[in-house]
């Protein structure tokens, strides 16, 4: 789960949907919210709602005076307790998976639990199949294999095997900023630098590096790049170079680590093609923005 959301709701980088840890919050309170009143609130008080449902034992009084004056009123309804077995309608809806969700029953969280419920029982009204949304938090709740998949059984580094996996189509953001002195940025900005077009090496060196991921990173597939764009923004405030790196392939596994090495070796391109006038750069915000495609959905970085 992010700091958000669970991996299996709907992207919802706005909070524009109620997530499934305010649903249980509300539940337990005996409170119903509609979607203009969640809407209405400051996002500040959206992410306390969440952290609050998240909890294993919910603060119903914190719940209540968050929700005291909010537009329009919120209606009451009888409080619902989390649910303490998987019930009938959650096990047929499980179909392979219910017995082992009943042994592994205990291995969740109570937020969890009560979005395995939720979801069995409808979900919420919200875009996306409920019986798809269940089976990807079945996926990532009880996943089948907790350990880290690049681990065999032996506990040693092996290449995973994809080939049971659907060829999609993937893609993948990520970032990385370059900080530098002032002067230097307007060096940059002028294009007057001794190395010629800085920006325009930095992106080819971006794109290239994407295309040979794999031979830097070990255990990675070899995927068929459908794509690879490299924006570099020259930033005042930072001051420095915001870089975003897109990939985009049509295979069996994702392009996380492709968007991520292209977006930090334009960074070190950069570095180098500059450092004999600001030898103190530093890169930082290497990260992964969003990705699509895939068993396991969809991710999107909590804005901020």
């Amino acid at each position: 789960m992010t700091v958000d959301t669970f991996l299996f709701e709907e992207p919802n980088p706005e909070l524009v949907w109620i997530p499934l840890a305010v649903r249980r919050a509300l539940d337990l309170a005996g409170i119903a919210l509609s979607l203009e009143a969640w809407q209405g609130l400051r996002l500040e008080t959206r992410h306390s709602l969440i952290t609050l449902g998240a909890r294993a034992d919910v603060d119903l009084a914190a719940v209540e005076a968050l929700l005291a004056s909010v537009t329009p009123p919120a209606g009451r309804i009888p409080p619902r307790p989390d649910p303490s077995l998987p019930d009938q309608e959650l096990l047929n809806a499980a179909g392979s998976r219910a017995s082992e969700l009943q042994q592994r029953w205990p291995e969740l969280s109570p937020l969890g639990r009560y979005a395995l419920v939720k979801l069995a029982h409808g979900g919420r009204k919200a875009p996306g199949d409920s019986s798809r949304r269940l089976a990807n938090a079945l996926e990532e709740l009880l996943p089948a294999n907790s350990k880290l998949s690049h681990l065999n059984q032996a506990g040693e580094a092996h290449m995973v095997d994809v080939s049971e996996k659907s060829v999609t189509a993937r893609a993948a953001v990520a970032r990385a900023s370059v900080r530098m002195l002032p002067a230097t940025l307007e060096l940059l900005r002028s294009g007057n630098t001794s190395k010629g077009d800085v920006l325009a090496v930095a992106r080819i060196a971006g794109i290239q590096a994407a295309k040979r991921t794999p031979d830097l990173i070990p255990l990675c597939h070899a995927v068929r790049l459908t794509g690879v764009e490299l924006e570099l923004r020259l930033d005042a405030e930072l001051p420095g170079v915001a870089i975003e790196a897109t990939a985009r392939c049509f295979d069996r596994t994702g392009v996380e680590m492709e968007a991520l090495v292209a977006a930090s070796v334009a960074s070190l391109t950069l570095y180098d093609m500059l450092k004999a006038v600001d030898r103190a750069m530093t890169i930082t915000n290497v990260e992964l923005v969003s990705k699509s495609g895939g068993r396991s959905g969809d991710f999107r970085r909590p804005a901020g």
